[in-house]
């Protein structure tokens, strides 16, 4: 379930029905200042709503003044150990401090950090990880790692409520997906505050990603979680921010610049599709808006699989096709197919988001579709036909039509030369011929 209460974050709203935010954590010493700036700048152009910074040392507390003002996103100071960092930090201008109940010190020291967020008005975090749990919750961690990690965010939040103060937002952090997963969902049930998902120390660009998407895929796709950070083993943090972005837009949950649909390809591939989907993601990148580009290896999958894209190419050994919007737009050599759809691309925005098209090309690029694609293919066209036709034959029977007066659909072994003997098929229930 979604959050009820809303914090700020700067000018970022977290919780309480606001989009999902993106951060990361910056990988340059803080005290570095023209490194960490830079860096900053680099996520935030990667579309990070959200940046931490280690706050290990007093020099790196004194950096946030200047960090924080020269940054385009809301900086979060992340503190272990030392309380008296975390009110140095706030003192700097962080916009938020995030804190370990693990390592930070007893209660006292605890209200001193919440006395002077209160007095700034600045929120909180209160981040719980598998690895570094109180003390009194170890013996549990190894026995119910999912119970461990649930009582101590519990125990803590309850310590903010004791403390008066509720601008804060949670997150319970495990290397374990399925422990993440369980864990977050039980204390989505038991609290009102905002939760920042992800998966700790998740591994590699590979792996970690990986990892990322199963365990805060899961979670986003059930309404948990307000705010995300992918935790990868990569100095470049903007690699971090592209992975949740692509989660999000993966889940429709948020849409920023361009997305790439590309087929798997098969057997059937008669061009270098591998090439031409890896120029076409690298060329995208100089776009802004949120587009769909399709990339499909044959006539088999043609329009139908990505007719809700905006544009995209499909592809044999010698010629291709441009299309939009599930239209044919032009036939092309294979070998101009990228260049040619960018221009097409280029020419939509050049008339204000309006799709330019020859009639003689868009014909001729259909002419060359009917003549290469799979007549024996159950594509979604096909199956719509057929479906709509039996919808029809079902509703006149109903009626109680006989005769003309009623549809009467295509033999489902006979549309467009297909044979659908489900009987033989190795997978019950699915429609689809092998030869």
């Amino acid at each position: 379930m979604a959050s009820k209460n809303q914090i700020h974050v700067g000018g970022v709203p977290i919780g309480g029905g606001a989009p999902v935010a993106v951060q990361t954590m910056t990988k340059t010493e803080t005290a570095d200042i023209e490194a960490t700036l830079a860096q900053i700048k680099r996520v935030a152009d990667a579309g990070a709503d959200l940046v931490r910074c280690a706050v290990p040392r007093e020099k790196d507390a004194e950096a946030l003044r200047t960090i924080v003002r020269e940054s385009p996103i809301p900086v979060i100071a992340d503190i272990h150990f030392n309380h008296t960092l975390a009110l140095k930090a706030l003192d700097a201008g962080a916009h938020c401090i995030r804190i370990n109940p693990g390592n930070i010190g007893g209660p006292e020291k605890v209200a001193e950090v919440v006395a002077r967020a209160k007095q700034l008005d600045r929120p909180m975090r209160i981040g719980v990880n598998s690895g570094s749990l109180p003390a009194h919750l170890r013996e549990l961690e190894y026995s119910n790692p999912v119970d461990a990690l649930v009582t101590a965010a519990v125990e803590f939040v309850e310590l903010m409520e004791r403390l008066d103060f509720t601008n804060f937002k949670v997150s319970m952090k495990s290397t374990s997906v399925p422990n993440t997963i369980a864990s977050n969902r039980q204390l989505a049930e038991r609290i009102p505050y905002p939760l920042h998902l992800g998966i700790t120390e998740a591994g590699t660009k590979w792996s970690g990603s990986l990892k990322s998407a199963v365990g805060l895929g899961t979670l986003l796709a059930d309404d948990i979680g307000d705010t995300i950070r992918i935790s990868l083993s990569t100095f470049h943090a903007e690699e971090e921010v592209k992975v949740a972005w692509e989660i999000l837009k993966a889940l429709r949950l948020r849409r920023r610049g361009p997305e790439l649909i590309a087929c798997p390809t098969c057997g059937r591939l008669q061009f270098d599709m591998d090439t031409v989907v890896a120029e076409v993601e690298k060329r995208l990148e100089a776009y802004e808006d949120p587009i769909q580009v399709s990339v499909l290896g044959c006539a088999v999958n043609g329009i139908g699989e990505a007719r809700h894209a905006d544009f995209g190419i499909t592809g044999a050994k010698d010629m291709g096709m441009i299309y939009a919007k599930g239209e044919p737009l032009k036939k092309v050599p294979t070998a101009q197919l990228v260049d040619e759809l960018f221009k097409e691309i280029d020419r939509y925005y050049a008339a204000g988001k309006q799709l330019v098209r020859d009639d003689a090309s868009a014909a001729e690029a259909a002419q060359w579709l009917s003549e290469n694609e799979d007549a024996t293919a159950m594509t979604p066209e096909r199956l719509a036909a057929l479906e709509a036709a039996a919808a029809e034959q079902e509703a006149a029977e109903a009626a109680g039509q006989t005769g003309e007066s009623a549809a009467t659909p295509p033999d489902a072994g006979e549309l467009n030369g297909a044979r659908l003997d489900e009987s033989v098929s190795p997978v019950a229930g699915r429609r689809f011929t092998r030869a």
